[in-house]
């Protein structure tokens, strides 16, 4: 079958796709209003991105650009295959074959799951070169994105990272809506119950309606899919099931310090053979898949950081939940994992601290114009002693920081989630 038949069939399925959804939940995240650049979305497969593109398509054809002005690419499919530069050039020439009007005028090129096209950055730097049109990728590999960006594309492009369901898409997707202006017990009540679903739940959208059981095998296997297609496949790993004992070991330390020279120690007693070299290897390629990451302490001597363990988070507490059996002794740091995430959301570097007198901060932010804001997280605030414990630490850091700072407890952030104004 050649391209221009195989184009025919891909923008039939893309418009019927498009007929059916009536009811996306409208996602936060936004590509930058930036005609002349490419846009990028990342992030791990699953939180959204194709859904994302969709919800971007579906704004066009509400603004009046004609259908035939729009192609969309996932390279997800495996009736594509194989996959490289001349196949991606061959199927955008069929495009405009199909729609010699295309020509004089601008267009919209998706292309979902780029990594999968081999020597894809080249082609798609000579489609923003040479045709008039907005260009939009999607990747689940963030560094792999980032290279080609910073070699072919330097300075054509802008991304955009997709993150699992927050909790106010959470409830979009619930179809719950809730006045929170006069926040009183009744509307705690319901919102603390909503909330503790979601910590169960996760924020992976194809989840949010499934029953418990459905859900956590449909997890694992998310989890799966990431390790094998994502790590295993595109890094070459030679010894697949330790770095799966590395992640499931990973995840259950969520909201812990994690130190990589310990957990080669560990594996050293129990008889495995692995540098320790390899060990950080792995996550940088875990954190590449965006399935865990690492965070380092704030220090402003390098030397000095690197002495501290990173403190370890998760994609979504769903897959914590899924690969976990102490979930309800768990929930202060799910909630930890919560407040990482939004923080992420709102593309802000971030760190832990530790005060001269050795309080640990559970959060410091920076701004890109380097201003700090300092957050303590507080699951249990029944005991005044925890209470006054959290705020004495955020004290002392205020004032070394010379920064503002808020203790965040479930109630707080129910109630008005999280700023960093």
């Amino acid at each position: 079958m050649d391209e221009t038949a195989i184009l025919r069939i891909l923008l039939g399925e893309l418009r019927d796709k498009l007929s059916l959804l009536t009811e996306l939940v409208p996602r936060h995240a936004r590509f930058p209003e930036a005609p002349q650049k490419i846009k990028v979305a990342i992030g791990m497969r699953r939180t959204g991105k194709t859904y994302f593109l969709y919800q971007h398509i579906l704004k066009l054809l509400k603004e009046g650009v004609n259908k035939t002005s729009i192609l969309y690419i996932n390279f997800e499919d495996d009736r594509l295959l194989p996959l490289d530069g001349k196949k991606l050039a061959k199927l955008v020439d069929a495009f405009y074959s199909l729609y010699p009007e295309n020509h004089e005028k601008k267009c919209y090129l998706f292309f979902d799951e780029i990594q999968n096209v081999e020597e894809w950055a080249t082609v798609i730097r000579r489609l923003h070169d040479s045709k008039h049109a907005e260009i939009f990728l999607t990747g689940s590999s963030a560094k792999l994105l980032s290279k080609e960006i910073a070699t072919n594309l330097r300075g054509r492009s802008l991304s955009v990272e997709i993150w699992p369901y927050s909790f106010e898409e959470f409830l979009q997707a619930k179809k719950i809506d809730i006045d929170r202006s006069l926040y009183d017990k009744k509307t705690q009540d319901i919102l603390t119950q909503l909330f503790h679903d979601y910590l169960s739940t996760g924020g992976l959208p194809e989840v949010t309606h499934f029953p418990l059981d459905v859900r956590q095998k449909t997890l694992q296997d998310y989890l799966d899919v990431v390790l094998y297609r994502d790590i295993i496949e595109r890094h070459q790993i030679k010894n697949p099931a330790l770095i799966k004992y590395m992640i499931l070991s990973m995840i259950h330390n969520t909201g812990k310090p994690f130190a990589i020279n310990k957990f080669y120690h560990d594996l050293k007693s129990q008889g495995h053979q692995i540098g320790k070299d390899t060990l950080y290897q792995y996550a940088e390629h875990i954190e590449d898949a965006y399935l865990l990451f690492l965070m380092p302490i704030y220090e402003k001597s390098f030397r000095k950081a690197q002495l501290h363990p990173k403190k370890l988070y998760t994609i979504d507490s769903g897959i914590v939940r899924a690969c976990t059996f102490d979930y309800i002794q768990d929930l202060g740091r799910l909630f930890e994992n919560i407040i990482y995430l939004d923080l992420r959301r709102l593309n802000s570097k971030i760190s832990y601290y530790l005060t001269s007198e050795h309080y640990e901060i559970d959060f410091l932010t920076q701004s890109g114009q380097g201003q700090k804001k300092i957050f303590q997280i507080a699951w249990h605030t029944d005991s005044p002693k925890t209470l006054e414990r959290e705020q004495r630490a955020l004290n002392s850091a205020m004032k070394e920081l010379n920064s503002p700072g808020e203790l965040i407890t479930l109630d707080s952030y129910l109630q008005k989630g999280i700023s960093l104004n």
